[in-house]
């Protein structure tokens, strides 16, 4: 049973900046299953600790090469050349935008066993690295946005949730 549930936005846990983690144990492996469970069911590609309410550092992706987990990662290369792509969230349903990001990005971080991995990325699981590491930071795809594209989208993310939290107290 999965005690983790999906953050979505405005909740407050989508801006905590996150604490490294410490100790390696069961409940770390519970909850990257938990996480797991969560980023299939609603077909993402990333999802970090934070979008399920914990402080963490820790993220899960998987951009069809299988999954990877990143405990304590850090960014510790980034190329100059920088490309666009269109970036969605699990958190902000129905929201895209266009991010300019490093094409290549180089990580340290950890396994589920707590050993010290490093790895290049391009493409895809760049930019997906580059999204859940914000996350990692409290930082959204529209903190990215002028200030009043964000407000827009900020109101429309809060009225569709207050919309989903009154069909449900009606059902």
């Amino acid at each position: 049973m999965n005690l983790l549930e999906l953050a979505t936005y405005p909740d407050p846990c989508l801006r905590i900046r996150t604490r490294a983690v410490g100790e390696f144990t069961g409940e770390l492996e519970n909850t990257i299953r938990g996480m797991t469970e969560i980023m299939y069911l609603n077909k993402g590609i990333g999802l970090a600790a934070t979008q399920v309410g914990l402080g963490s550092s820790l993220f899960i992706a998987d951009v069809g090469e299988g999954l990877k987990v990143f405990v304590n990662p850090e960014i510790i290369e980034r190329s100059d050349e920088k490309d666009r792509m269109e970036e969605g969230c699990l958190s902000l349903a129905g929201v895209g935008v266009n991010v300019a990001r490093p094409e290549n990005v180089k990580i340290k971080a950890r396994d589920i066993h707590g050993e010290f991995f490093f790895e290049t990325f391009d493409g895809l699981m760049a930019k997906v690295v580059q999204h859940e590491m914000d996350h990692l930071e409290g930082k959204l795809i529209i903190d990215y946005l002028n200030p009043a594209l964000r407000f827009w989208n900020a109101w429309k993310l809060a009225r569709q949730k207050r919309s989903l939290e009154t069909q449900r107290m009606r059902a």
